[in-house]
């Protein structure tokens, strides 16, 4: 009877071990996806922050638009370009930024961020993709939100 008792603790003992062991890898892989979707989200904002181009541009796809509402009317552009356009080389900006959730399904994810200044903060809602080795945002919304809100 004894012998019996300590086959079954030691099955008992190996499955436990099996299912820690699964956790732990679980854990680990879903830890690494989570930093392979937030590195184009801290390229994005540590490029805005810092006005510089050349970091903010390695977040997008070449074709990634961003969509937003200007004085009621829709609009509609490529990121990049209208990133282009508006970093220009200075002084960091004064704001805190952070990654406020991040979902993920397969090659696609979502995330949003926020960038909060003295007198309002973007919200800004993005969609990612992994394109070969590397994740993009594909896509931006966002709102400006006001401080008084």
């Amino acid at each position: 009877m004894q012998r019996f008792k300590n086959k079954h603790l030691c099955l008992v003992v190996f499955f436990v071990l099996m299912a820690v062991t699964s956790v732990q890898s679980y854990a680990q892989a879903a830890d690494s996806l989570y930093r392979q979707v937030c590195r184009p989200l801290n390229y994005y904002l540590e490029g805005g922050t810092n006005n510089d181009f050349d970091v903010l541009k390695k977040a997008f796809h070449t074709n990634a638009t961003m969509k937003f509402m200007s004085a009621d009317e829709y609009k509609e552009v490529n990121a990049l370009d209208f990133f282009r356009e508006k970093i220009k080389p200075g002084p960091p900006q004064d704001r805190i930024t952070r990654i406020v959730s991040v979902s993920v399904s397969g090659n696609a994810a979502s995330a949003r961020v926020e960038a909060e200044y003295e007198d309002f903060t973007f919200i800004d809602y993005m969609n990612l993709l992994k394109t070969g080795e590397e994740w993009k945002i594909v896509g931006k919304i966002f709102y400006k939100r006001e401080t008084s809100e």
